[in-house]
């Protein structure tokens, strides 16, 4: 069984129960626009616990029962359908949750939701679309309009500012002009919604293949200088072309992740390799902007490393063995070279930099690219030397020595460490 032929079960089962029973939101538009949906959600104007009764405890979740939503569990193949009661909302006292929600029909929740084009409903059966906002019409003259109030509807979710950017850049339609005057008017309230919400519209948008229009538009609105007011400093306000590359770059990437595409937009802000771990990082730098932004530390170690890394591949021939092997085996070096690769085509920079390093990986045996290290931290131990700082330093030099063609043997390495060791005490 399918997704879709679950959640067309979902509303049998509700009608044959007595109740109504439609798809609603983003599916039916990806529907009416020939898309595949990921999802086919379910609105109804059984109350919760009908839901939970016509499907039973053991197949159903009450994830978010006091707003009328309920989980519906389903077969392996086709996953778990949401199933939401009819309502409409109070008064909005956080630019996030409403002060109260009545169940109510298919009317009045359609003119609580966000956008026309997600405001209809779907019945699978009859195969007949429900509109009561005029979702239809602006599918097909492509525009992101507000249901009602423009103004309203933003301010009773300010991330809607955001969504209202995601879906005219990523479905190619153009904002409604009471809409985008609305969301250039409130742009600076965005600040309002948690950093993780923002982050998630964001992500969104940067790993799809219209995430520069998605930019462009962040900006003219003015979302773009109260979300990354950084972006604003060191690279519209420095230069517009430097804006202008930034955005072309973003276009030709191709596919590209989250951390890679965000790298792209923070490219000439300031970016320390180290700080003060007690006081955080600098005002305004890069891993300023990934604490604010509550990014994993796997993105935050991604885009710290291909910002801290940008244009240093231009000079690959000129670089040491040890200095290109270490690259060329960090976890992020393919998207750095795609990245720098793109740049310097943008830009109009040869790419001969770039052709050489990839024959070099090619000419070179993973073996010795990354060969196994000749002494660690425990050999050292084992030697009779204390932990320190020293230990990464010879460790390091020895590590560098073996990339460099230099040694190869672990007696070479001692030899090697030895003599550190003496430098070091005739230093001292």
């Amino acid at each position: 069984m399918t997704a879709r032929e679950f959640s067309i079960s979902v509303i049998q089962r509700l009608r044959e129960a007595g109740y109504t029973a439609l798809w609603a939101g983003g599916c039916v538009r990806d529907l009416l626009m020939g898309r595949s949906p990921d999802d086919f959600d379910v609105a109804t104007d059984a109350t919760p616990t009908q839901v939970r009764e016509v499907f039973g405890a053991r197949r159903t979740l009450a994830v978010g029962e006091s707003f009328g939503v309920i989980i519906v569990l389903g077969p392996k193949s086709a996953g778990q359908v949401e199933v939401a009661t009819f309502r409409s909302e109070g008064e909005y006292h956080d630019g996030r949750r409403p002060s109260a929600v009545d169940f109510s029909n298919a009317q009045e929740d359609a003119l609580r939701r966000d956008f026309t084009i997600n405001g209809m409903f779907y019945d699978p059966v009859a195969e007949q679309v429900h509109d009561y906002v005029g979702g239809q019409g602006d599918l097909e003259r492509r525009v992101i309009r507000a249901i009602g109030d423009a103004h309203a509807r933003f301010g009773e979710d300010k991330l809607r500012l955001l969504r209202a950017v995601r879906f005219a850049s990523l479905l190619d339609f153009n904002l409604e002009a009471e809409t985008r005057a609305a969301v250039s008017q409130l742009a600076s309230q965005i600040v309002i919604v948690s950093a993780e919400r923002i982050t998630q519209e964001f992500r969104k948008m940067l790993i799809s293949p219209r995430r520069a229009a998605a930019m462009r538009l962040c900006r003219d609105v003015n979302l773009l200088p109260v979300i990354l007011p950084e972006v604003q400093e060191h690279t519209i306000h420095f230069a517009e072309e430097r804006w202008e590359e930034a955005l072309e770059v973003l276009e030709q990437l191709g596919n590209a992740s989250f951390a890679m595409a965000l790298s792209v937009l923070l490219r000439h802000v300031p970016c320390p390799e180290t700080w003060n771990r007690k006081e955080g990082p600098p005002h305004g730098t890069v891993p300023d902007v990934c604490q604010r932004l509550k990014l994993s530390n796997d993105d935050r170690n991604r885009i710290l490393w291909l910002v801290q890394h940008a244009g240093g591949l231009a000079q690959a021939p000129s670089l040491s063995l040890a200095v290109l092997k270490r690259l060329a085996i960090a976890p992020g070096f393919a998207e750095l070279l795609q990245l720098e690769r793109t740049w310097a085509r943008t830009v109009g920079q040869t790419l001969e930099p770039y052709d050489w390093l990839d024959h070099f990986l090619e000419d070179t045996p993973a073996e010795e690219l990354n060969p196994a290290e000749l002494l660690t931290g425990r050999d050292l131990i084992g030697l009779g030397y204390q932990p320190g700082p020293q230990f990464r330093d010879w460790l390091d030099a020895i590590r560098d020595a073996q990339l460099n063609n230099e040694l190869s043997s672990r007696d070479q390495a001692l030899t090697l460490l030895h003599e550190l060791i003496a430098r070091g005490a005739a230093v001292d």
